[in-house]
């Protein structure tokens, strides 16, 4: 599964937002979630993901990739439970799913 909108999932703690803030010709902007290019996006967006899926990722099905989550078991039964799991933890957590790229 590939998820939609990765790094822009990630808030920035409350009171941090001028560290990342830049300037535009209508003034500072200081974004509120991270964007892609800032420093430590990937290593704080993958461990986030190791955290919403923890328990999973150590039963060695799930294996997660910064915004690719891989779901392996050796037969159908409980597989579509295993997903549905792992669907509703991303959800919880505002992340979905381009269906478009899954198989």
């Amino acid at each position: 599964m590939d998820l939609r909108w990765g790094y822009n999932n990630v808030q920035i703690k409350e009171g941090d937002e001028w560290k990342v803030a830049f300037m535009t010709p209508e003034g500072s902007f200081e974004p509120t979630v991270m964007f892609f290019g800032l420093t430590n996006s990937p290593a704080t967006f993958q461990a986030m993901m190791n955290e919403l899926l923890w328990d999973l990722i150590n039963t060695g099905k799930v294996a997660a990739f910064i915004d690719d989550v891989i779901i392996r078991t050796e037969s159908k039964e409980g597989h579509d439970e295993l997903v549905a799991e792992v669907i509703k933890r991303l959800e919880e957590n505002n992340l979905y799913v381009k269906l478009e790229k899954c198989k």
